[in-house]
């Protein structure tokens, strides 16, 4: 579509360039923008166009395009907020979405943007704002409707407008009464008390008393009394009067084509893709929603003719009120796109940047900014693990009805063939947090699936619902789970008696692994706390230059190294091979130089990719209200949503495509609390966005009250309002008198006489978990990597190859190899670091060794230096009389610390500082020193999140 600047009025001119809102009221047929301190306050005889622009995660810009109209509004002055908006698309390069609002049957999303409501008042411009304004408050009624945006209509004061199927509010000069119909239900009263809030705040300066009047509470109270005097006295209500409300209007669609500003029937069995042409608008009448599509290849006065006509159509049928939403080609809704029995997933529609280049190009000339015009970049975003890694572990392996518990040393190696329950208990910022979650292999039989979930399901409900609920699949995997787990490992095959039998009944080859056989694992992660190794096919096509492999066949042990990989890849491949093959010496093979013996391994060469297989990118998160029914899901989309959306008697979803998360009220019947995963594997089914949601995306099932932190970071969270007693309403009317009584709080575990991630009979061997202040910074305890690799102290002649804390970088060797003589100043930094392991750390000190790997010029370790190791293990203080675990600012601990120069207390350092918690570099800093390094003092990086802090460390070389 050409756009040309005589289009543009100048008062779109820079629109659209941030998230936000904009209103412009048509005056004299032309837009005119009105502040923000008037944004919500909307006039009876006016017509509004207001765009909502929202910055999406990608960095794209998304448009949302309405137009409000009064109902006492001209239909000029509607006609002319009509093409306005065809204007503002334009001017925003035509991919917005219009709809129509018209006064007291707004959309949803409209009304989302000014919650919890508008109140339109009588008057407008053109009349020039003749309303009256009392001197004395008049008392107004208003009807109440919906359960998650609310619809506030006024009506006459009387006794007659009062029902028992609503909710109403009276307001009066000194109390604002609620009055609940005795069929309304929960979730409107309690949305209906917000409104009652507005109109205090707004019309009351927040200064008057507040009172619940239940229908059929009779004269039980005073409050009940006093309200019924408003009315002249109590007197049983009449039924609902008939209204000329719109009914939803069930009818066939129907097609036009609008064609020479008339709208054409198209006569067709059903409606498909096909029928619509780039260059010609259509119009949808599909009964309370009519859309217009527009083509891209329609021009500016072809849009605007085509508004019109759906405007006169409505009038003829005399549907004025209907909901008129114009989308353009490329850009359509779920909705739209849902009418039509074929749509394909991906049309080829040729999207230029031309309208807004041109547009952008003009105004940038005239000394207008045009960021917002241009499209903007993808930011690069960290991910975040929003879960704490210090928790204790427990993981079953599941066979049929049955499941077996692993051992600490097994329960981070897995088999496809094989289904897994793991229950993670952590310390939250309050309480003491717990995941339940299932994990199953892409090769597991469904008789294992189907009991692993069964099982998982009465773990929870055994513990109270008080667990999130997790179901993973292998290969969509969250970073939470590789955190928890940390050194992952997938074999090939399985063990359960499931998968045996399976194979056995369709006679197929068991590839299950093989310690002495042919292997081949990808290893991929970011760093020692979140690091796998995945059995592949031991094939030359399964290799890839974006990753570093494990081949071992044998006596035979290779490590491949891809061109595109960084040191860090590879020294996460040294780590894996103390858990795979601790206890060989490995070759490594560059790529473009491998040996013959690594080829023929691996059947011969052949041709592999290069790219780095992405994860699924975390998407804006969409909020859903469910009804889940004799199997039959329905949902409905909660716009612009906050906590206080989410209430006590339903269950929502909310969906981020990458992952979804099901939360589940206190309140709702446990029959549909055993339900939840069910209810989100039928919400991946449907797909209700068209967003191609995996079948095997991670599904959470979040209890209220028990929600954790990887779920509350998409809202603004109040702990304390999940924590509440009562309904929905119960709860509302608490916080609007100032009375909130809540839930006791779970406490925190009661130190025990051990750490430990897993089952009784192996305390002794654990030290990962210990109770800590939320506000200092956190010692990160070992990995399972360590109690796998610890046994191998008892031998004498295994390698010592002790696990350093996860979250510690670049403090441990590579391999030997023929390049080691290169980091001989790296090595001697090592051997200066690990001298000290010969004598027990400090108290306050938790450092886990890790010597380098043995090569041929390397001692091994005597029985007498494996002794001593031990009875340091063994000397550790126990969590009680952990100094750290009692003391709540760790900013204020580090006077007695020994203080140590910057340059020694880098990861980097070639001469390091010896007897160090190193994963606390930073206290080691004198006062001055860290407010030089760091820009802030002591007290406020402790007060900091962790990951803030983190991140200043990693910039400096202390992390």
């Amino acid at each position: 579509m050409a756009v040309s600047m005589k289009n543009l009025d100048p008062a779109f001119q820079g629109a659209g360039q941030k998230a936000g809102t904009e209103i412009w009221r048509i005056e004299n047929f032309q837009p005119v923008a009105i502040s923000k301190s008037s944004h919500g306050k909307f006039f009876a005889g006016d017509s509004y166009v207001i765009l909502k622009t929202t910055a999406l995660k990608n960095g794209a810009l998304r448009h949302d395009i309405h137009y409000w109209l009064g109902k006492d509004t001209s239909q000029d002055e509607a006609g002319a907020a009509a093409i306005k908006c065809v204007e503002l698309d334009a001017a925003l390069g035509g991919r917005a979405v219009q709809y129509r609002e018209v006064q007291g049957h707004e959309t949803e999303k409209f009304l989302s943007y000014f919650k919890p409501c508008i109140i339109p008042q009588e008057g407008g411009i053109a009349s020039g704002f003749k309303h009256v304004e009392a001197e004395e408050h008049q008392i107004r009624l208003f009807v109440c409707k919906g359960k998650h945006v609310v619809h506030v209509t006024e009506v006459a004061f009387a006794r007659s407008s009062l029902n028992h199927d609503d909710i109403f509010i009276l307001d009066t000069k000194s109390k604002i009464f609620q009055f609940n119909g005795s069929n309304s239900c929960i979730q409107e009263r309690a949305k209906a008390l917000e409104v009652v809030q507005y109109i205090k705040d707004t019309y009351h300066d927040g200064k008057c008393e507040i009172a619940a009047v239940e229908d059929g509470r009779l004269m039980a109270d005073a409050e009940t009394g006093e309200f019924w005097g408003f009315f002249g006295g109590f007197a049983p209500l009449p039924k609902k009067a008939a209204t000329n409300e719109q009914k939803s209007i069930d009818l066939p669609s129907k097609l036009f084509c609008v064609d020479k500003g008339e709208a054409v029937p198209i006569g067709a069995d059903s409606w498909t893709r096909e029928l619509l042409e780039t260059n010609k608008c259509y119009i949808l009448d599909c009964g309370k929603e009519v859309f217009v599509w527009m083509g891209r290849s329609t021009s500016l006065d072809g849009r605007k003719s085509a508004s019109n006509v759906v405007d006169e159509l409505l009038r003829g049928l005399d549907r004025p009120k209907s909901h008129v939403i114009r989308v353009i080609e490329g850009f359509e809704t779920v909705a739209f796109r849902s009418k039509f029995e074929s749509w394909p997933q991906s049309t080829n529609v040729t999207v230029t940047e031309d309208g807004r280049g041109k547009v952008a190009a003009l105004l940038k000339r005239q000394g207008i900014n045009v960021k917002g015009l241009l499209k903007a970049e993808t930011p690069k975003e960290e991910p975040h693990i929003y879960i704490d890694c210090t928790g204790d572990l427990q993981v079953w392996r599941v066979d049929g009805q049955k499941k077996t518990l692993l051992s600490s040393s097994d329960q981070s190696k897995f088999y496809s063939g094989d289904c897994y329950i793991f229950q993670y208990s952590y310390p939250g910022d309050e309480k003491d947090e717990h995941l339940v979650g299932t994990w199953l292999g892409k090769q597991s039989v469904e008789e294992d699936r189907v009991a692993a979930s069964s099982q998982a399901s009465k773990m929870v409900e055994s513990l109270k619902f008080l667990p999130t609920q997790a179901c993973f699949y292998e290969g969509n995997e969250p970073l939470q789970f590789f955190a928890i787990f940390q050194s992952f490992i997938v074999f090939k095959g399985g063990v359960s008696k499931g998968y045996k039998k399976y194979i056995a009944e369709k006679e197929l080859s068991d590839d299950t692994y093989s310690e002495d056989g042919l292997a081949l694992f990808r290893v991929q992660g970011s760093g020692p706390d979140n690091m796998q190794a995945i059995q592949v096919e031991p094939v030359a096509s399964s290799l890839n230059s974006s990753y570093c492999y494990i081949l071992h066949s044998g006596s035979s042990l290779f490590t491949w190294s891809g061109n595109l990989t960084s040191s860090d890849s590879q020294e996460i491949v040294e780590r894996q091979l103390d858990l795979i093959k601790p206890n060989m010496q490995s070759k490594l093979q560059k790529e473009g130089a491998e040996s013959e013996q690594f080829w023929d391994l691996l059947g011969g060469k052949s041709e592999y990719p290069s790219l780095k297989i992405s994860r699924e990118a975390e998407a804006d998160p969409h909020l859903f209200s469910c009804t889940f029914t004799k199997g039959d899901l329905k949902v409905t989309e909660v716009y612009n949503f906050s906590q206080d959306d989410l209430m006590t008697e339903d269950i929502f979803i909310l969906d981020c495509h990458s992952d979804i998360y099901v939360w589940v009220g206190q309140q709702v019947e446990s029959k549909n609390k055993m339900n939840a995963l069910t209810i989100g594997q039928k919400f991946l089914e449907r797909d209700f966005l068209h967003e191609k949601l995996s079948l095997q995306a991670p599904i959470y099932i979040v209890m209220e009250g028990s929600e954790p932190i990887y779920f509350t970071r998409f809202f603004s969270w109040d702990s304390a309002k999940s924590a509440m007693h009562g309904n929905s309403f119960q709860r509302k009317l608490a916080i609007l008198k100032g009375d909130t009584p809540v839930l006791d709080k779970p406490k925190r575990r009661t130190p025990v006489s051990y750490t430990g991630r897993s089952a009784a009979p192996e305390k002794s061997n654990r030290s990962r978990s210990m109770s800590f202040s939320p506000d200092r910074v956190r010692v990160r305890g070992r990995s399972p990597a360590f109690n796998a690799l610890a046994a191998t102290f008892e031998n004498s002649n295994a390698r010592n190859l002790s696990t350093p804390p996860p979250m510690v970088r670049k403090i441990f060797p590579k391999s030997v190899t023929p390049d080691s003589a290169k980091l001989a100043s790296r090595s001697a930094a090592i051997a200066a670091l690990t001298s000290s392991f010969e004598q027990p750390p400090p108290a306050r000190q938790f450092i886990i060794p890790r010597s380098p790997k043995l090569g041929p010029e390397t001692s091994k370790p005597t029985p007498e230096t494996i002794s001593r190791q031990n009875s340091v293990e063994e000397s550790k203080p126990k969590p009680e009389t952990i100094q750290e675990d009692v003391k709540e600012n760790e900013a204020e601990d580090d006077e007695g610390l020994p203080v140590h120069p910057y340059e020694r207390l880098k990861t980097t350092s070639t001469d390091p500082a010896e007897d160090i918690d190193v994963t606390k570099r930073e206290t080691y800093l004198s006062r001055d020193e860290f407010k030089e390094k760091f820009g802030i003092t002591k007290d406020v990086f402790y007060k900091m999140p962790k990951w803030k802090q983190n991140k200043l460390k990693m910039a400096l070389q202390l992390f």
